[in-house]
């Protein structure tokens, strides 16, 4: 039997705006979008997509998940994404 990864799911507290922001990131799109859930990936059918769940519950702890992104030009990136809306820390460590 294999398995693969089908979606990586994250919680929040207003899922249209943490999508969209994502999706402008990563330059990918809304596949799926309720009131509930939205789905971004970079084309139909492209795994693994992020779904975005609106929960009504606070943060309540530190997160546990961060996604490591791998830019061609790591200053412009920042720059770019600090631009797109990005809070909190953005630590820039280049890999070695």
């Amino acid at each position: 039997m294999t398995v693969s990864l089908y979606q990586i799911a994250i919680d929040c507290s207003n899922a249209p705006a943490l999508a969209r922001f994502w999706a402008s990131v990563l330059d990918w799109r809304i596949l799926y979008e309720d009131p509930e859930e939205i789905i971004i990936g970079a084309e139909a059918g492209a795994l693994p997509g992020i779904v975005f769940l609106t929960v009504p519950e606070h943060k309540s702890v530190k997160n546990r998940l961060h996604l490591d992104l791998t830019p061609d030009d790591q200053e412009a990136e920042v720059a770019r994404i600090i631009g797109l809306g990005a809070a909190g820390s953005m630590s820039g460590r280049a890999r070695t």
